[in-house]
């Protein structure tokens, strides 16, 4: 198995983080990491049209008893995008010590939907499988992404196995009838309404790009969305700036409303005048969020500090 520290990795995104001097300098971070972390990257969790399917594992070696988990998912409107330009968004778990799933997906280009949606749902059976020999905690699971990854996360976190979107995956007669459930989900200005992106106000390229021009998109769409999957999910704690122009802050309130009626807990973090991406957020603002979305979680899910 081919595997190397993290240190070679993140030389390059230690020194620019904006926030670093208020969490730590670089020797600080490269020390953590270096001494404490393994990376075993292109780890395959399964095939899909000729293409493999990767993710990276980084394991805290400080203890071979199972840790809270963090799968992450990167965005890109389904369209572009890699795990590799993910990696400073798993620098707060890793300082919490968890361990860290980075997973990549199928782009539009690939295939079309659902491709990306079952690709997640593969790569959560895949944590699952393996628990045992990276110690990933089943029980503290966390998964979040970005964007589109917001979306990713929260349909991997909230679909049941009997919505479809499994049957790709490979067979796993270990796993027997144990539901594959995550304990929160973080939800970064992701979308919940697909169908909202496709006609009207809020027609987005991206995803029109990402559903085709297939017989039944609309339907699909609304299979693909976590607005009809809110009852029995997890908790969730959604960031979304209300002058996001990519994905609508709509959308955010529109979760927020269905999980509360649905009596699920959860909270939505608004960020004024908070935009999409890169930089969407201030250093204050993000930091705020982080420290909020620790809260939640500490607060939702048992055995979480």
């Amino acid at each position: 198995m081919k595997k190397f520290t993290c240190a070679t990795i993140l030389a390059a995104c230690l020194l620019p983080l904006p926030c670093l001097a208020q969490t730590g300098d670089a020797a600080s971070w490269a020390t953590l990491l270096q001494n404490h972390y393994q990376v075993y990257p292109d780890q395959v969790y399964g095939t899909a049209n000729n293409v493999e399917l990767k993710l990276d594992v980084w394991e805290n070696q400080d203890t071979k008893t199972p840790l809270p988990t963090v799968i992450y998912i990167h965005g890109g409107g389904w369209v572009f995008g890699d795990r590799a330009g993910a990696v400073p968004e798993l620098l707060p778990y890793l300082q919490k010590g968890w361990n860290v799933v980075n997973v990549e997906y199928r782009m539009a280009s690939q295939s079309l939907a659902p491709a990306a949606v079952e690709d997640s749902r593969c790569a959560l059976r895949w944590v699952y499988r393996n628990a045992g020999q990276y110690h990933f905690d089943t029980d503290r699971l966390i998964v979040t992404g970005h964007s589109a990854g917001g979306h990713l996360a929260l349909t991997t976190g909230m679909l049941t196995d009997d919505a479809g979107f499994d049957n790709n995956c490979p067979a796993e007669p270990s796993l027997g009838e144990k539901p594959l459930k995550v304990a929160a989900i973080v939800n970064w200005y992701g979308i919940s309404n697909v169908a909202d992106l496709l006609d009207g106000k809020n027609r987005r390229t991206y995803a029109i790009e990402w559903l085709g021009n297939q017989p039944d998109r609309l339907a699909l769409a609304k299979r693909l969305s976590p607005l009809t999957y809110v009852a029995g999910a997890p908790p969730v704690i959604t960031i979304h700036g209300d002058a996001d122009p990519t994905v609508p802050y709509s959308q955010a309130v529109e979760l927020r409303d269905a999980l509360t009626k649905a009596h699920v807990a959860n909270e939505l973090i608004t960020v004024p005048g908070g935009k999409h991406g890169f930089q969407a957020f201030n250093d204050a603002q993000t930091l705020d969020a982080y420290q909020k979305i620790f809260a939640f979680l500490s607060a939702n899910v048992a055995g979480l500090k």
